[in-house]
């Protein structure tokens, strides 16, 4: 059943799923002990065959704060694709919408948290995110992400995504922004786009240094945690296998599908960027840098130079 009227106040949980039995009862028994009272629950279970469907259907026969609504998936094995999926079939009417992976746990007040970061009654476009609290496999805390400290912006969003999509809980606005976008263009990542796509459309990112999601790390992670040698190891490994451009590549051409939809600002900005990334390395880094594109921290922007020399942006 995919419609029924929602009221003031209630959150929309977008829930992707792909064999995640092993960890899909604690998510699940954390968003039952949200301290926030009305939640729908959206879940695309992209063809699963680990008895995660089973648990889904137990969890929604348990359901006491609103609907639990399972659909059939993208069949794609993609967690982009497959959020893309659900932000198309979500309806627009819910005053707040957040996204959930399979694999985590969140804090009681997490969504209340949220809520009251983003306000209630506004009318641009704001998304809630945060730094995460990394466990292991068990459970067991293991530290906490980056806690970055520059204000998020569009000329940041270009290179880089500062939140897990893990953590994000948007207004109606936003939603409705991601809903239009999501019609015209696929996305590297759900998180990445809602950073670009809501800064480039004039709105605000809340970002928290206050870790309301416990964010599991396992060999199944479909993207890990940005920290440790090992993080920075296979960020290196993608600049030089081209993987950073490729993404780049499919991330211009995304916005310029949704340019009208852009602030003149920045469609100046990703215009220059666009710029940046052609002609010889000289003439890169010069329209880089005048493009005023960045990454979070000084290494990081120091690294977003060099592969520029290298024609990796």
């Amino acid at each position: 059943m995919l419609n029924g009227d929602a009221t003031t106040g209630a959150v929309a949980v977008l829930l992707a799923t792909f064999n995640g039995a092993r960890y899909l009862n604690e998510q699940l028994d954390s968003l039952r002990r949200q301290s926030w009272s009305k939640i729908d629950v959206w879940v695309a279970d992209d063809y699963s065959t680990d008895g995660s469907l089973k648990i889904l259907e137990q969890a929604q026969g348990r359901w006491s704060k609103g609907k639990f609504l399972i659909i059939k998936g993208a069949n794609s094995r993609s967690s982009a694709d497959t959020f893309r999926y659900l932000i198309a079939k979500v309806p627009s009417r819910y005053q707040f919408v957040a996204f959930c992976d399979q694999d985590d746990i969140w804090i009681p007040e997490k969504i209340e948290n949220a809520i009251a970061a983003i306000g209630s009654k506004t009318p641009d476009p704001k998304v809630y995110c945060s730094r995460t609290r990394l466990v292991d496999e068990t459970g067991t805390d293991i530290g906490l992400s980056a806690a970055f400290t520059k204000v998020p912006q569009f000329r940041n969003a270009l290179v880089q995504s500062i939140a897990g999509g893990n953590t994000m809980v948007m207004n109606c606005a936003a939603f409705a922004l991601l809903k239009e976008t999501a019609s015209r263009t696929s996305f590297v990542s759900h998180d990445w786009w809602t950073y670009m796509i809501v800064t480039g459309a004039g709105g605000k990112i809340i970002y928290s240094r206050q870790a309301d999601t416990l964010y599991r790390q396992h060999s199944e992670n479909s993207v890990g945690s940005n920290e440790g040698i090992a993080a920075i190891l296979a960020r290196f490994l993608w600049l030089l296998r081209g993987r950073f451009r490729g993404w780049n590549d499919r991330n211009v051409t995304a916005l310029n599908l949704c340019r009208d939809l852009l602030t003149p600002e920045a469609r100046a900005v990703l215009s220059a960027f666009e710029v940046a990334r052609m002609g010889p390395p000289w003439r890169r880094i010069v329209n880089l840098r005048k493009s005023g594109v960045f990454r979070q921290t000084a290494g990081e922007h120091v690294v977003l130079y060099m592969a520029s020399i290298f024609g990796l942006v």
